[in-house]
């Protein structure tokens, strides 16, 4: 373990840089909704929700929801102008026709050669995979924001995943709290890390060999 990681809110910051002006973009439930609120400045992201919602703002303030209006993980959201309603089964047709330029989940493990476990862990978590299995075979890019390491400090980054898969070599970008990594051609490719740890230290909380192709520049991010 490393006493130097990100916070979550400094890792959806770092994945919300590479969203290009005007994508069409799902969020996980959870934690990846927090990419929503970190836009850079200049760029306006289209937010998409398989319940029914294309064009969501940011979270209402305390005691303004109104709770007609909500994601897939059943939080309250504002609309932006043009926003649309459409039925459910539009909303996946959208998924599966290839319409969504990027997919950002959360992940219990990915593995060097982009499959992706997060919806089960043995016999906890919970029973149905939901819209994943869609998403991260509809979308055009699939990105996952993740702790580097599980609470109990063992790599979620692996050769093989050993969790039930949501999809299989689906995942091109990895954003953890200690690195930015890519997966080409079958391993996983470091393209940033914290300056505060080594590369030693970094090799040793991943399984799967990190490959280095080009120099790997500091990951920097706001105090957030």
């Amino acid at each position: 373990m490393t006493d130097y990681k990100l916070s979550n809110a400094q890792i959806a910051w770092r994945a919300a840089q590479d969203i290009q002006d005007g994508a069409y973009v799902n969020l996980g439930i959870g934690f990846p909704e927090k990419v929503a609120q970190y836009q850079p400045e200049g760029r306006q992201a289209i937010f998409h929700t398989e319940n029914g919602i294309l064009g969501f703002g940011p979270s209402p303030a305390a005691g303004e929801e109104d709770w007609d209006l909500i994601n897939a993980g059943k939080r309250a959201v504002t609309l932006n102008p043009g926003a649309s309603f459409f039925h459910h089964a539009d909303s996946f047709g959208m998924v599966r026709g290839g319409h969504l330029d990027v997919a950002i989940l959360g992940a219990y493990q990915v593995a060097q050669n982009g499959d992706l476990a997060n919806w089960r862990v043995g016999a906890k978590g919970v029973p149905a995979v939901g819209g994943a299995m869609d998403l991260v075979h509809g979308a055009k890019r699939v990105a996952v924001i993740t702790d580097h390491v599980t609470k109990d400090g063992a790599p979620k980054l692996v050769e093989k995943c050993a969790f039930p898969l949501t999809g299989l070599a689906c995942v091109t970008r990895v954003y953890t709290s200690l690195a930015v990594v890519d997966i080409e051609q079958g391993r996983f490719v470091l393209r940033e890390k914290l300056p505060q740890i080594s590369l030693e230290d970094l090799q040793n909380l991943t399984e799967a060999t990190l490959h280095i192709t080009d120099p790997v520049a500091d990951l920097i991010t706001p105090e957030l």
